[in-house]
Parts: structure tokens; C-alpha cells; sequence
């Protein structure tokens, strides 16, 4: 599909991602769709497993593929950049070609790592100061040259640069804070727009809802990036600590401006129940370290409820990881195997782990959006939220 743009002086034509909404739930607002993009097909909603430096941790790409079912994964803007670096990811034609994943990426903008990295770094009205966490050298991010880097990196979904304000967090900061992010997204629409992808393939810009925990502002945030009228859309600020009724109240009022057309994409979210309650609401993109991060102690999610399997009570439990499992691992090895591979620290107990986990969280989306087709996500949703809620 064609779409045309007027950029400040000068128009193009931009060939980017489609989305179309085949079913939505009459009992909610969630929906089922697909997003097109050059490298593959996104069947909506979707989870996108973590990959920070150019791998999701202890998996390889082809577990990704063929266990787990992804079908895109996350790339980190602030991380790529230091590591490898920029010159590397070029000469190599961008990261599709380096990691060897041939489907669709998205890149976050560092804006998330510019939060976190607090007594490292120094915000302006230009852009960011920052610290290398890894040789203490200095850097600047700005919303051009991070549109210049994302392009790069070559993803085929990029992130507006934003400043994600913490919790809790005042009205004025959040307010000041949001605005500056809308300013910061114009320059990053005009850089955008005025550059082309390097590797022959398209690329899109979504924009970054802010407002901290407060309705008004999270509102404006929306109406103004509704307005940049991108190929979808993404709300960040949230998963930052606030209480999970907050989460979904701020994801409920931005939804509802949110062009319901465009995908949207609720970003750094969350555990498999914040997961339902925001397709609940129209979310259709999510993404979160926690499958892998908990996966690496031990914690995995299943379809009944969360296993610590560190657990005294696993230790001779020589029954399969999940018998209804989606992966290979969850019949291949038992319960008492993986606690003795985690309390021993093998490698191998942190790859099981993640792959039952990433494995699961590509099956929850996928069940949902079945059940939305159906007919009967609501009665579905409100089943497993009960089931997840288990300690086992």
C-alpha cells in the first residue's frame, strides 16, 4: 500500500506497513488483525520477545522461529548503538543481516534507557547527555540523530524519541515532560521524513504516548499524536511502577482517542494478566523482559498459574515442564530436571526456562486472538485471568 505524506517543503511517497482489522470482540474492545510490513506478516495482538543487543537472551533465532512462533522481535536503540555500533551494523547491512532474523524488528528509541539512566545522563531541550555504562565514555542522543541511528540498525518499526517520566511523578514534571516530547516527536517526524531506509526496505515511525498517571494529560498526549497521523502508535510512561489499575485506567483513555484503525502499541507490558486486561481494551502490541528475566530464576508461566521451580516440592516432580505445553521443552524435560539444572546454575536451565516461557506468552496472544474470532474472548479472558492468578 501507497501513502502519501506532505512533508514540511517538500512530498514523498512512502511505501509502509498495513494494518486491517478482520474481527473485533463485541464484548470488549479488543480486536484481531493483521500488520504487513516488508520483512513478514504480524498477526495481531502480538508479544514481541526482547532482544537488547541483537538477541533475545539464551534463545537461538531458530527456537524463535520454529518453538516459540514469534513473529517480530525488539531490538535496543541505546545498547545497539554503543554495541556493536553503528559502523558495524552498516557495513553488515543493518541488523536483519547480523543476527540472522529475516522477519520483522522493531527498535525502541532509548528513551526508556535515558530514564533508567538517571544519574547518567542530563536532559535538554536539544536531546540527551548520557554515560556509557560500559566505559563511562559520553554520548548525545537527539530526536534526529536517533531517527538517523534507528534508520540504521535497520528495523522496520522505529520509535520516536521520548523522555518516559518515572512513578510517582508530579503533575508540573509530567506535564513538562510530555511536552517536550511532543516537540521532540516533530523533530523526529521531520528527520524521519526527510530521510530514506538504507537496506532497500521500508521502514515505520510510531509515535509515543506520555502523561504519566494522569488522565488530562494522558488524553492531550494522545489527541496530539493522533494528529502526526503515522502508521500506528504506541503508548510508553506505563509498567514504570504505578499500580496496575492505574496502567489500565491511562491505557483505557488513550485507547479510546487512539485512531482505532492503526495498531497500537503498549509498550514494556507486562506480566500474561496485564497482557489480557490490555487487549481487553484495545491494546494489540506489547513487549517485556519478564518471560526471559523470570525464566533466568526460575519463575514459569503456565495456563493454571506461576511455578517457582525452585520450589523444595518440584524436587523429584519427574512429570513434564506442561503437558499442554507449546514447546518442545515442555515434554522433552521434567520438573525436577529443571530445578536441579537452575539450583546448579547451568546455562542449559536458563535456556529451557525462557523458551517454556516466550513459548507461552506466543501461545496466550495467539489463543486470544482465537478467541476474539470466535466470538468469546471476554468469557475466555476472565477464565485464565483466574487460572493465572495460582502459585502452584
Amino acid at each position: 500500500m501507497v501513502f502519501y505524506y506532505l512533508c514540511d517543503d517538500l512530498n514523498k511517497v512512502i511505501n509502509n506497513l498495513k494494518f486491517t482489522i478482520s474481527h473485533t470482540d463485541k464484548n470488549s474492545k479488543a480486536r484481531a488483525g493483521e500488520i504487513v510490513t516488508d520483512h513478514g506478516t504480524i498477526q495481531t495482538p502480538i508479544f514481541m520477545p526482547v532482544g537488547t543487543a541483537g538477541t533475545v537472551k539464551t534463545v537461538h533465532q531458530r527456537e524463535l522461529k520454529d518453538d516459540i512462533k514469534a513473529q517480530i522481535i525488539l531490538g535496543n536503540t541505546y545498547h545497539l548503538y554503543l554495541r556493536p555500533g553503528l559502523d558495524v551494523l552498516e557495513k553488515v547491512g543493518g541488523l536483519h543481516q547480523f543476527n540472522g532474523w529475516n522477519f520483522p524488528l522493531l527498535t525502541d528509541s532509548g528513551g526508556y534507557q535515558v530514564y533508567s539512566l538517571s544519574g547518567q545522563r542530563k536532559l535538554t531541550e536539544e536531546g540527551a547527555k548520557f554515560t556509557s555504562h560500559i566505559d563511562g565514555s559520553k554520548h548525545f542522543f537527539s530526536p534526529e540523530n536517533v531517527m538517523d541511528i534507528q534508520r540504521t540498525i535497520g528495523a522496520d518499526i522505529i520509535m520516536a524519541f521520548d523522555e518516559c517520566t518515572p512513578y510517582p511523578c508530579e503533575f508540573n514534571y509530567a506535564k513538562k515532560s510530555m511536552e517536550m516530547t511532543h516537540r521532540w516527536l516533530k523533530r523526529c517526524c521531520t528527520r524521519f521524513d526527510e530521510t530514506e531506509a538504507k537496506y532497500g526496505y521500508s521502514q515505520t515511525l510510531f509515535p509515543i504516548v506520555q502523561g504519566s498517571v494522569y488522565p488530562d494529560l494522558r488524553a492531550k498526549s494522545a489527541e496530539f499524536i493522533a494528529a502526526q497521523n503515522r502508521e500506528g502508535n504506541a503508548i510508553g510512561g506505563l509498567s514504570v511502577g504505578e499500580p496496575a489499575e492505574d496502567m489500565y485506567a491511562m491505557t483505557e483513555v488513550v485507547c479510546n482517542i487512539l485512531p482505532a484503525d492503526k495498531p497500537r502499541y503498549l509498550m514494556g507490558v507486562g506480566t500474561p494478566i496485564n497482557i489480557l486486561e490490555s487487549i481487553d481494551l484495545g491494546i494489540d502490541m506489547f513487549d517485556c523482559v519478564l518471560p526471559t528475566r523470570n525464566a533466568r530464576h526460575g519463575l514459569l508461566y503456565t495456563q493454571h498459574g506461576v511455578i517457582n521451580i525452585k520450589n523444595e516440592k518440584w524436587k523429584d516432580d519427574f512429570s513434564p515442564l506442561d503437558e499442554n505445553g507449546t514447546s518442545y521443552v515442555d515434554k522433552e524435560y521434567s520438573k525436577a530436571y529443571l530445578r536441579h539444572l537452575v539450583h546448579s546454575q547451568e546455562y542449559l536451565g536458563a535456556q529451557i526456562a525462557s523458551i517454556h516461557n516466550l513459548a507461552f506468552y506466543l501461545w496466550l496472544v495467539g489463543e486470544a486472538r482465537k478467541q476474539i474470532i470466535a466470538g468469546t474472548f471476554r468469557e475466555w479472558k476472565n477464565k485464565m485471568v483466574a487460572q493465572m492468578n495460582n502459585r502452584l
